[in-house]
């Protein structure tokens, strides 16, 4: 299983805070963005992945991520400078894919509940077409939406519905097999210009491929794809690490956990973080943890 996030897009919304940066490189509480979408894939225990970001960016991301090695993973970097659509992330990466499955990942979301790493590696497996994830959401217009019949078998997709018969959204995550690239070669772009996502599962819908693992309760989806949205998910964030005293999305943590590095591994290049600030402070704690010696 390889894994793609997809940190490209001109992050209008942001404006002008994402006229200077990338709007995945903004912060969220006390991380970039990019660690919270990175996490996920860390937690379905994917070690190669592939980022796609601007060109313009390109460098900002190598220096905050490097190759990978420093979280005991694999990172490369590809370019999507015009914002064609998610869908291209399939065709960008398609080199990088090879006859892998794969998870495509939005780099502006991600969710938070002890259940998460156990749903995302069942939805790794057993891939027909694509496996997604569905989040029950008070704001359904907003989102991709999947219908249901009467046995919950899904039925249809629609794009920002608003007949309010299903509030079923389908979040920026997605697994795939490479017969996807396929598809996404032969789609054709939609009025707005872009290789929409949806069409590309609608198309594995219609193919019977499709298989959905619903995210319960519990479990929290956090969306940061305008300022009032991140602000939410900042204040979230800090709430949660001040009352339970852990850092949510802490890389070297997951990859500690993962045993894909080792505590005096992380000794050793713990320099880049510097100076004494608190995720500096709670990464030095858990290199003295004895389940990590």
């Amino acid at each position: 299983m390889k894994g793609i996030i997809l940190a490209g897009g001109n992050g209008t919304r942001f404006r002008p805070a994402s006229l200077g940066v990338s709007k995945h490189l903004l912060q969220v509480y006390d991380k970039p963005m990019i660690y919270y979408s990175l996490s996920l894939l860390f937690l379905s225990k994917i070690k190669d992945i592939l980022l796609i970001c601007k060109s313009e960016d390109l460098k900002a991301y190598k220096n905050l991520l490097g190759n990978g090695s420093y979280f005991g993973v694999k990172i490369s970097y590809e370019i999507q400078d015009n914002p064609n659509g998610i869908a291209e992330a399939l065709i960008i990466g398609e080199k990088f894919i090879g006859r892998s499955n794969f998870c495509l990942i939005l780099g502006d979301n991600f969710f938070f509940g002890h259940t998460v790493p156990i749903i995302l590696q069942k939805a790794s497996k057993n891939i027909l077409g694509v496996n997604l994830l569905t989040f029950e959401s008070n704001t359904p217009q907003e989102f991709g939406v999947i219908y249901f019949d009467k046995n919950q078998k899904p039925l249809k997709i629609k794009e920002k519905p608003k007949d309010g018969k299903s509030n079923s959204v389908i979040p920026g995550i997605y697994f795939y097999t490479p017969k996807a690239i396929e598809y996404a070669k032969k789609m054709r772009k939609s009025a707005r210009g872009e290789l929409e996502i949806s069409d590309l599962n609608k198309v594995i819908l219609s193919k019977n491929e499709l298989k959905v693992f619903k995210m319960g309760r519990g479990i929290a989806w956090l969306d940061m794809g305008d300022p009032e949205r991140l602000n939410a998910a900042s204040n979230f964030v800090r709430s949660v690490q001040i009352n339970q005293g852990f850092l949510i999305s802490c890389l070297e943590e997951i990859a500690l956990n993962n045993k894909w590095i080792k505590s005096n591994e992380l000794k050793k290049n713990i320099d880049k973080l510097k100076l004494s600030t608190n995720y500096y402070k709670y990464i030095k704690k858990l290199i003295s943890d004895k389940k990590f010696k």
